[in-house]
């Protein structure tokens, strides 16, 4: 047959070493004397037993198809690719994946080799009966491959008009208007809402009968690509009329792409700035203020508008920050800020039963915490770390950790701790986060636990933690965070505002402690209710008596879930450490 097996070497990046994998290919040095199906049958097999996965194998044999169109296919390579695409419907689950194959390797092939007249127009001629048996349902290919075969063969109206007229020739009466026939193809994908399909095909035949209608269309069914292609086609109007259909939905960012790529900034001069302030406001309800801040770029309007933001959530050291940066003024005095706070309510720490926030960074701080939170049955934790919003880059240090007991809140400064101290920082972590005797309180706590030990990996107190209750694992919709469980049973959520601040500068403001004192004592406050079944509580979860004890847990940095030697069959602690706290619990009122 002409043709002899080779091996190609393959250099496969693994996640710990670099192999060299091969795939079994068979180069043709002579396609004279191959036929299509033989061609194809020989492809399957290497794609069935190359040992690559399957992305990289396509690449591969892409690039051998492309390789052996050079090699005399007959009667010439169009016609070749031609046949196979007629062929590949009996290859069954094949078919799509190797017509993307082969069409795409053709595709490569013209940009470098130049296809003789006779060979194009036979090609293009069983293209085109190809995509009329497609169309009524005797070829059974996807869609999607119908219009590459017509775009890749540079199938017109004309050139299916005369292979119409050929078969009427033929006494074959099927097709009586051709671009009627095409139309009624179009308007079924339409209907089956095939839309980007359907609008490549109005492109490429540059049928341009369907309007707003089908824009509307597109947009309603969340069509995005397909109608900005069809706009983009249709010309100006069009796309003036898909920009404003964006603002008005709320689209502002597909909107200002739209004005930026086709030059509508004459005819939409706001977009842009509406767009900013869009961004802005995610950028705010996110947290993140550093990088709102940067995406104003200094621009006054959206820099006051930022201020705004701020103040609407009461993040007013943001706005004197602000304020005093750009050398604002004529913005709303303190009062009117304060006001402005009181429409949105949100939980204070000094509604909570706490007499003092602690702040722990020295040695002898750290031994009087530690005998404090020891005395306690149960404590609340959480962590702050400054946010990184490099792309890829690993996340910063944990910078504090926040322990609550009933009346205190100690904050931790981890960094300097772990820099003067690490070994008495380790032992006494060690004493409370692994103790069967204090019930450790979190929300959500499995990314703590993994930054934690990402952090400070040396360190063995954040390697396990011992009796630790997740109050989100209590309560089946767990939407709105901690912030909107504090609402549903507290009354009043929290503000999040600062959660994105930079918790590395020293020192914190008096707000940065508030709020890290709060998300940790409010957890202490949230598990109370819960084990007194409040009214409020039980309303969350219908009349269900909520099960708390069966949710506490021991485990690991590695895995959060079950370690076998301190967790039951059923998931719940030993008899003697549930006993010992359900004891605790009845002497004292927690």
């Amino acid at each position: 047959m002409g043709f002899e097996e080779k091996a190609i070497k393959l250099q496969v990046k693994e996640e710990k070493a670099c192999e060299a994998k091969t795939i079994c290919l068979h180069a043709f040095t002579d396609l004279t004397y191959v036929a299509p199906v033989v061609f194809l049958y020989l492809l399957k097999e290497c794609y069935v037993h190359g040992n690559l996965k399957a992305t990289k194998k396509f690449r591969a044999l892409q690039q051998q198809v492309h390789q052996v169109l050079s090699n005399s296919p007959q009667p010439g390579p169009a016609t070749f690719v031609a046949h196979c695409l007629y062929i590949l419907p009996i290859f069954g689950s094949y078919c799509e994946g190797f017509s993307h194959l082969i069409i795409s390797s053709f595709q490569r092939f013209l940009k470098t080799e130049a296809i003789v007249t006779g060979d194009s127009s036979e090609a293009k001629c069983i293209a085109v009966q190809l995509f009329l048996d497609i169309v009524e349902g005797s070829i059974d290919h996807d869609e999607r491959i119908a219009v590459k075969i017509l775009e890749v063969f540079d199938v017109r109206l004309t050139d299916i008009e005369k292979v119409v007229s050929q078969l009427k020739g033929k006494n074959d009466h099927r097709f009586d208007s051709v671009k009627t026939f095409v139309e009624q193809y179009i308007f079924g994908l339409i209907e089956t809402r095939s839309y980007m399909t359907a609008v490549n095909l109005l492109e490429h035949f540059s049928i341009r009968q369907s309007g707003q209608s089908f824009l509307l269309k597109m947009i309603e069914n969340k069509q995005f690509k397909a109608a900005e292609k069809w706009a983009t086609f249709m010309g100006k109007p069009m796309l003036s009329l898909l920009v404003q259909e964006y603002v008005e939905r709320g689209k502002l960012k597909f909107a200002y792409l739209i004005v930026k790529k086709n030059d509508l900034q004459q005819e939409f001069p706001d977009v842009h700035h509406k767009y900013k302030k869009s961004a802005l406001k995610e950028l705010a309800e996110k947290a993140c203020w550093d990088v709102a801040e940067a995406k104003a770029n200094g621009d006054r309007l959206l820099i006051e508008y930022l201020v705004y933001l701020a103040m609407e959530v009461g993040y007013l050291e943001k706005v004197d920050e602000l304020c005093n940066r750009y050398s604002l003024e004529g913005l709303p005095k303190v009062q009117e800020r304060e006001a402005s706070l009181l429409r949105q309510r949100f939980l204070n720490i000094s509604e909570l039963v706490v007499d003092d926030i602690i702040w722990v960074d020295e040695l002898n701080g750290l031994g009087e915490a530690t005998c404090h939170i020891e005395g306690s049955k149960v404590v609340g934790l959480d962590c702050e770390w400054k946010p990184n919003y490099v792309k890829g880059s690993k996340p910063n240090k944990v910078s504090i950790l926040q322990i609550a007991s009933d009346k205190k809140v100690f904050i931790l400064d981890l960094i300097k701790l772990y820099e003067d101290v690490p070994d008495v920082l380790d032992n006494c972590l060690t004493r409370i986060l692994q103790s069967p005797r204090i019930l450790k309180l979190g929300y959500s706590f499995q990314c703590d636990v993994k930054q934690l030990a990402q952090s400070y990996g040396d360190l063995k107190c954040f390697k396990c933690y011992n009796m630790l209750l997740d109050i989100q694992n209590l309560f089946k919709d767990p939407r709105g965070g901690l912030s909107g469980l504090a609402e549903k049973i507290l009354g009043a959520g929290l503000n999040k505002t600062r959660r994105n601040s930079n918790w590395e500068q020293r020192p914190l403001t008096q707000n940065q402690l508030e709020y890290a004192a709060l998300d940790a004592a409010v957890l202490i406050e949230l598990f109370y209710r819960v084990r007194d079944h409040s009214h409020t509580a039980n309303s969350l979860v219908g009349n269900e008596k909520i099960e708390w004890k069966s949710h506490i847990r021991t485990t690991s940095h590695e895995s959060f879930g079950f370690q076998a030697n301190h967790i039951t069959s059923k998931g719940q602690m030993p008899k003697t450490n549930l006993e010992h706290f359900g004891e605790c619990l009845l002497q004292e009122s927690l």
